[in-house]
């Protein structure tokens, strides 16, 4: 499932909401961060800045399907130059969007986001060029993996012949209408490590980066048939959630120390969905009713991979307006801090630039001083090193001049990612 259905699928999730009058905007600090403002006005400024640049479903880039080499190329360096204009430091780019690859991949086929056809060599290697290019420009670059999705669709006989998943099908599990790899199966994990790392061994890329997509998010009157898998490796576990916890959480364990010894310098981050758990559920959750939970329903205890300092980020999805009563961004915001406080785990909060002048968005999301003001509020809390907007193609767009509001009040001074 693509990002742009995912996004939502986050307001869909959270159970009921009311609006607040939103909250007055406050000019920016010009890149300080913390209560204290410290750095000084005109000190070197340490921020993440980033966008995440979408290829599924063609959401952000390419276009379409099916353009020339020469297309392609100019589209993606047009992404690179709005993020550099617009006082960004970092792409996130996804790279394997649905079990297969945008550059030559010796474990799985080309995307067929490139050419209209999975498996089809573009004649051209996406990655590489994004890597040479982003930092010919100053920019980091995060390459973007989605672990387990393999299609939107339920029918194996349309993926390349060539494909992994047709080779092994007793990975696979149809659930909700797309087929996905059985987290529950270690040489699915092993392999879908393995299909990831060949891209950060071949390149130099800045950081290994995962959104929220763990188990699938529940589809209702729907079970994801794991029964197999759970009987042969689930004995020792309270029940199978605990056990489907627990193969998340080694995916995570384990990826973090291959990136480690594959490209060193490289930093791991994962990009969440904003609610861990409600705190009518877990004390130790936020102030929120949101209908998902990651740590129940994607089993992906997102809370623990920051305390235990697993990764080297994380980008919570805050994807909400301040006073949204299901899930504010102003309570959810000092949640994550906490979380993050005392840890070796930087804390990015991921924006909604999508929501900004979207008519289908609640009233605030109609004001372009919404985003602003979240930036506004994270410079209050240490922790925030910095924000993350989805994504590339809203950024470029801009309807309401939101995104072009922040870089006034908050981007007056260029900045580097934070290390």
């Amino acid at each position: 499932m693509g990002r742009v259905s995912r996004r939502a699928f986050a307001v869909a999730a959270l159970s009921a909401f009311t609006m607040m009058p939103p909250a007055s905007a406050a000019p920016g600090r010009d890149g300080k961060h913390g209560k204290d403002g410290k750095g000084g006005g005109r000190a070197p400024v340490s921020e993440m800045r980033g966008v995440w640049l979408a290829t599924v479903a063609n959401r952000d880039w390419p276009s379409k399907p099916g353009l020339t080499v020469t297309q392609q190329r100019a589209e993606l360096l047009t992404h690179l130059d709005t993020a550099v204009r617009n006082r960004l430091n970092t792409i996130v780019f996804q790279v394997r969007p649905a079990a297969d690859a945008l550059w030559p991949s010796p474990y799985e086929p080309w995307s067929q986001y490139l050419t209209g056809t999975q498996g089809q060599d573009p004649g051209w290697d996406p990655l590489g060029t994004a890597v040479e290019e982003a930092h010919a420009r100053g920019l980091h670059l995060h390459a973007w993996f989605n672990p387990y999705r393999v299609a939107a669709h339920t029918d194996p006989t349309r993926l390349a012949a060539s494909h992994p998943a047709r080779k092994n099908p007793e990975w696979v599990v149809p659930y909700g209408g797309k087929l996905y790899y059985n987290p529950g199966l270690p040489e699915v994990r092993a392999f879908v490590q393995d299909a990831m790392l060949d891209a950060v061994a071949k390149y130099p890329v800045d950081g290994v980066h995962f959104d929220d997509y763990f188990y699938p998010y529940p589809v209702a009157g729907q079970s994801f048939d794991d029964d197999a898998a759970y009987d042969e490796y689930g004995a020792g576990f309270p029940d199978r959630a605990a056990w489907r916890r627990d193969n998340i959480d080694r995916l995570v364990r384990e990826t973090a120390g291959r990136v480690k010894e594959v490209r060193p310098g490289a930093r791991f981050g994962i990009s969440p969905f904003g609610v861990w758990r409600n705190a009518a559920t877990d004390p130790l959750g936020s102030d929120s009713r949101a209908g998902v939970q990651t740590y129940d329903d994607l089993h992906a205890d997102t809370r623990k991979w920051v305390r235990e300092s697993w990764i080297d980020y994380i980008v919570p999805q805050l994807y909400w307006n301040i006073g949204f009563a299901a899930a504010d961004y102003a309570k959810l915001l000092p949640w994550w801090a906490e979380v993050a406080r005392g840890t070796s785990t930087q804390l990015y909060v991921g924006e909604a630039l999508y929501k900004a002048g979207d008519p289908a968005q609640p009233a605030a999301w109609q004001d372009p001083a919404e985003l602003s003001r979240h930036l506004t509020l994270a410079k209050e809390h240490a922790q925030v090193r910095g924000h993350l907007y989805f994504a590339a193609k809203d950024v470029a767009a801009d309807r309401i001049g939101a995104r072009a509001r922040v870089v006034a009040d908050h981007y007056g001074q260029p900045a580097s990612p934070p290390r």
